[in-house]
């Protein structure tokens, strides 16, 4: 047991090498809502959380400290001329209870600090957690004309700058795409025949709504108004988990990104696949010269998420529900 735990903390501690898989644009947002990348070392040894903050439905503030490990509830969440303050209480792998405090501040979108115990000190430093626009991901498109129906799929991705491109593909073809907009619900593109035989140019206008796309593909030749679907909706969001193993049972946050990448806890998934209802994806994490494998296997049965991590170290069984999606609202708290 001593040796699984040690192997646990050096896979804990190597998540700081891996790359977050959030690449999107710099959020705008202001004062304390929405996630946060934090970093902390002690004992020699560098890790990587997450600190969440949001609202319940009475208004009060919320907060969540996120690891690999598992997630703690933050209480006692003070935030004043960009002073911040939480108490946190959690159980260590001996299964004691710990409680320590913060108390730091957020400047110019940065979040720097202290947590202290009983037992140790320690830095934390951070910054928000980049967001992904809605239009990402894969549309499964659909447009009819007279007695026909014509399908397309129209993949939209974000490189590391923000940038936005797309990719357009039909069975007539793959047209260029340029000029790629999205902003409050609104997608724009322009779209370029590569066929030199037969040379045309439209632009595409659309409104995403939840996880459906409704526009119109406009040339000189006329418009044609185009339906589109997202593929992957029932993944996408944000899902509680509760972990089961021989250790006991803890909880767990899966975030499930436009683009089907995610975040298990702290730890970066390349790829979600969701397939009918079943739903897989694997963690990889390296440490020195080895790689520790998560994989998980699992579907959706009536709206929750149920299914089994196995590792080199015992299997862990997983059942999750997603939090309802909410309005985006501006607040500087």
């Amino acid at each position: 047991m001593r040796r699984q735990a040690l192997l646990w903390t050096s896979v804990f501690c190597a998540v700081i090498a891996l790359p977050t898989q959030v690449s999107a644009q710099p959020s705008r947002r202001g004062g304390l809502w929405g996630d946060w990348l934090v970093k902390s070392e002690f004992n020699g040894r560098k890790m990587t959380s997450i600190l969440s903050f949001s609202r319940d439905q009475e208004g009060n503030r919320t907060g969540q400290w996120i690891s690999l490990w598992g997630l703690s509830e933050l209480k006692d969440i003070k935030y004043e001329e960009g002073k911040l303050s939480f108490t946190r209480t959690r159980q260590n792998r001996e299964g004691q209870t710990v409680t320590s405090g913060f108390n730091g501040t957020i400047e110019e979108g940065k979040l720097s600090g202290l947590v202290s115990s009983d037992q140790r000190e320690y830095a934390v430093e951070g910054k928000r957690a980049p967001r992904m626009p809605r239009a990402v991901g894969t549309w499964k498109m659909a447009a009819q004309r007279e007695d026909r129906e014509f399908t397309s799929t129209l993949t939209v991705k974000m490189d590391k700058e923000g940038a936005l491109g797309a990719t357009w593909k039909s069975e007539r073809g793959q047209p260029r795409i340029s000029d790629v907009q999205y902003s409050r619900g609104k997608l724009t593109l322009a779209m370029e025949s590569t066929n030199p035989e037969r040379q045309w140019k439209a632009d595409f206008e659309g409104t995403i709504q939840g996880n459906d796309l409704t526009g119109a593909i406009k040339s000189e030749r006329g418009e044609m108004e185009i339906k589109g679907i997202r593929a992957g909706a029932a993944m996408m969001g944000t899902w509680d988990l509760e972990i089961t193993s021989e250790r006991g049972t803890r909880k767990q946050r899966l975030r499930v990104n436009p683009d089907m990448t995610a975040m298990y806890g702290a730890a970066p998934i390349e790829k979600v696949t969701l397939k009918d209802d079943q739903v897989n994806f694997k963690i990889v994490l390296t440490f020195g010269e080895r790689k520790f494998e998560m994989t998980f296997a699992g579907k959706i049965e009536e709206s929750k998420l149920v299914g089994e991590m196995t590792t080199s170290m015992g299997n862990m069984k997983i059942a999750g529900t997603r939090r309802p999606f909410r309005s985006r609202r501006r607040s500087t708290m």
